[in-house]
């Protein structure tokens, strides 16, 4: 990826999510996501976008806020399923690069998505387009070193079996980056936050099951048949570095949290 204002060069998720593991396992995503609701500090009557909204759970807690808000994803199984848990709430199948609204709204929220969208500057436009002058940008999303441990993991378990080293799917900014590609897509800063957010993972995962789940796009480029060793090594690999006194797996997040403004 670059870290040069060029756009970032990734390998697109091409596998479809396992929406109802993805709630049975890694419902952290959006019950982390509390503080970035009273962040947005959405009113009554409001409308507001949340994009890549997943399987919905984030969006409906928004609209007990009692604003109008409609959920925006690029993945089928994550919109059908959002759709199924939350028939009242509109959702829409729609590319964030591109995605557009009927008439401007006064918010998009972002939680855990953005660092997907790997042609940010698009995603930046877009948003501008849907907000209206003044309308807010509020997002929380995977930067920096982000996932560091996980990544030197996989690196790691590629290089012992003498494989070829894959591309990531992500976009993980500088917070620095990230703020000169917002003001020049017409925004005014607000609020800009990089911190650590150390997650325990379910019981019984392990990250061999976080690859499995967020990096399909990484197993594709692993031979299939090494990809399940490929995944032992990984979690012989970071045993010793990311499971805690309790036994749980730790995951490295890093989080980029920000409230920006369209001028």
């Amino acid at each position: 990826m670059s870290g040069n204002g060029g756009q970032p060069v990734a390998h697109t998720r091409s596998q479809p999510w396992d929406a109802r593991a993805y709630d049975r396992a890694f419902s952290y995503v959006s019950t982390l996501a509390g503080s970035l609701i009273e962040l947005l500090d959405a009113r009554p009557g409001e409308s507001v976008v949340d994009l890549g909204c997943g399987t919905g759970d984030l969006t409906a807690r928004i609209a007990e806020t009692g604003v109008d808000v409609r959920g925006i994803d690029s993945d089928e199984a994550m919109i059908a399923e959002a759709r199924r848990k939350f028939p009242s709430i509109a959702f829409d199948r729609a590319d964030a690069h591109s995605f557009a609204v009927p008439g401007p709204v006064d918010a998009v929220i972002s939680n855990a998505a953005l660092h997907w969208m790997t042609r940010p500057d698009d995603v930046i436009a877009a948003v501008a387009r849907a907000l209206q002058p003044g309308g807010r940008f509020v997002a929380e999303f995977g930067a920096g070193a982000n996932v560091a441990a996980l990544i030197d993991g996989m690196r790691g378990a590629v290089a012992d079996l003498g494989l070829h080293q894959p591309v990531l799917p992500w976009y993980f900014p500088t917070p620095a980056e990230h703020a000169a590609r917002l003001e020049s897509g017409g925004f005014e800063i607000r609020r800009l936050d990089y911190f650590p957010r150390p997650t325990p993972l379910a019981k019984g995962e392990t990250a061999a099951g976080w690859w499995r789940m967020f990096g399909p796009s990484v197993l594709e480029q692993v031979p299939a048949a090494s990809v399940g060793a490929v995944l032992a090594r990984v979690d012989e690999r970071l045993a010793r570095r990311i499971v805690d006194d309790t036994g749980a797996w730790v995951i490295d997040y890093v989080r980029l949290r920000f409230v920006a403004i369209r001028r």
